[in-house]
């Protein structure tokens, strides 16, 4: 179990990068458009977390800290929320842009810094 743990984490991790590049990507443009993959990316990396919550006490010995794990939940189905409300639009307002890279920013933050 530990092994699928690592495979789900680094998925994780490689679906955060993802995000991060497919946001920034727009930086320049004027509009900009939101990319699926950014959609794509959040909810495999939403399941990746899920698959990599339960199977925490298979691959660790301390306890699961249950208010980090709730808060970068709530974090990234913002991120979520926001893509696919925003998915079929022409374009996205800079806020909603800024937002999504600002959250997502929060969840690495979250992640290394808790």
């Amino acid at each position: 179990m530990e092994i699928i743990y690592h495979i789900a984490f680094g998925i994780h991790m490689l679906c955060v990068l993802a995000i991060l590049a497919l946001l920034i990507l727009q930086i320049n443009k004027n509009p900009k458009k939101l990319n699926p993959g950014v959609v794509h990316a959040t909810l495999t990396a939403f399941v990746a977390a899920l698959i990599m919550v339960g199977l925490w006490d298979q691959a660790h010995d301390e306890e699961i800290n249950h208010i980090k794990i709730g808060v970068k939940t709530l974090v990234l189905g913002v991120i979520l929320a926001l893509g696919y409300k925003n998915l079929k639009k022409d374009s996205i307002k800079n806020s909603v842009w800024a937002t999504m890279l600002s959250l997502t920013v929060l969840n690495v933050l979250l992640a290394y810094l808790w």
